[in-house]
């Protein structure tokens, strides 16, 4: 399974709140965002892990290599590939790490600062791949019913789980989790959105609605993203 992390973000709102460390080397229980995210996918079945942070991030551009070499001298079978680049946004972002998912092989990408618990991801991983060989869907989208995001995307689920569409407003009792399964066909809708001068992750997820493409939800229960300096407590508390 290939695997994603956008961590290309500047985390101003924690650095004005005393947050001396950027985003993905926040800690939560003891590990780092991207170590603890970059654990989870190896026990998940991941052969190929791709990152993608600033280039501001110094720090975190040489922890990854660090952790890159540790694991050549380890002889590990994951391959881990890092891309540094300010992009102008997230969309942007995953549109970089989006070249190396080209081919047949189904993907998953998240977030650095989305907390979710293993379990759930390890079902949302499995489903995954029974959306993608059964069901003949191209998605399987995460959300929650926890909301506590100041702008959060809705998600609009049908009786038989299928999305049909994605609100800034109230809509339902889901918003997306930042957790995207998805296969290679959505990428041409990707790079269409990036063509068209659009940005913004959810304007990708409308585009891939209103291009036909078939997506699935699955509830992740309770996930949530480091945006403020308290969101770290919440995120250790939801975690024990």
């Amino acid at each position: 399974m290939k695997y994603g992390i956008i961590a290309a973000g500047e985390g101003s709102r924690l650095a004005r709140e005393g947050i001396a460390v950027p985003k993905p080397l926040v800690r939560i229980a003891g590990e780092s965002l991207i170590d603890r995210l970059v654990g989870i996918f190896c026990k998940n079945g991941a052969d190929e892990i791709s990152l993608i942070c600033n280039e501001e991030m110094a720090n975190v551009k040489q922890h990854i290599a660090e952790m890159a070499e540790k694991w050549k001298a380890e002889g590990r079978d994951v391959k881990l590939n890092l891309t540094v680049k300010s992009t102008p946004s997230s969309m942007h972002s995953f549109g970089e790490l989006a070249e190396g998912f080209d081919g047949d092989e189904p993907f998953i990408v998240t977030t650095v600062d989305t907390v979710f618990c293993e379990d759930s991801f390890a079902d949302y991983v499995g489903s995954f791949v029974a959306t993608i060989e059964k069901d003949g869907c191209d998605g399987l989208m995460g959300v929650t019913n926890y909301i506590d995001d100041e702008k959060p995307l809705y998600v609009g689920v049908d009786a038989d789980g299928c999305i049909n569409g994605f609100y800034d407003e109230k809509h339902g009792g889901y918003i997306s989790a930042g957790i995207y399964g998805l296969t290679p066909r959505c990428v041409l809708t990707l790079r269409r959105c990036i063509e068209r001068g659009e940005s913004r992750m959810r304007n990708f997820q409308r585009a891939l609605i209103a291009d036909g493409i078939r997506l699935k939800a699955f509830d992740m229960g309770k996930v949530m993203d480091i945006d403020h300096a308290d969101d770290i407590a919440k995120a250790e508390e939801m975690l024990k």
